[in-house]
């Protein structure tokens, strides 16, 4: 009879386990999706600002620089020039939302906008 009793205690753990590993996907997914479309939009706006409707964007702005240290200054760690421009990069590449793919993270996109920045798959 102890058997029993420990064999359905540990079917217990595990389906709490199982539950609590799937809960944890669930929110891992769910932020890495809120992370890529803020970033996403981040970038947009940046574009929007930086071109003014124009297809292309003026040479020589300081706006990343000013952009980094500001947002710094407001929001923390994570605005260095390098990922402001990451960010910008992201939209450029992908100026289309639908078209990136949650199952990537930002790591993953970064990574990618790097090989067509450094390959001119423009």
């Amino acid at each position: 009879m102890l058997n029993a009793v420990t064999e359905k205690y540990h079917q217990l753990l595990d389906n709490i386990g199982l539950a609590l590993q799937k809960g944890r996907n669930n929110a891992a997914k769910a932020i890495n999706i809120e992370i890529l479309q803020t970033k996403w939009e981040i970038g947009k706006y940046i574009v929007d600002y930086e071109q003014h409707g124009n297809e292309k964007a003026e040479y020589g702005s300081n706006l990343l620089n000013k952009l980094s240290t500001d947002l710094k200054l407001r929001y923390g760690r994570g605005f260095s020039r390098r990922n402001i421009l990451d960010m910008r990069r992201f939209y450029v590449y992908f100026p289309i939302w639908q078209t990136v793919s949650a199952k990537l993270t930002w790591s993953h996109y970064v990574e990618l906008v790097g090989i067509k920045k450094n390959y001119n798959y423009d």
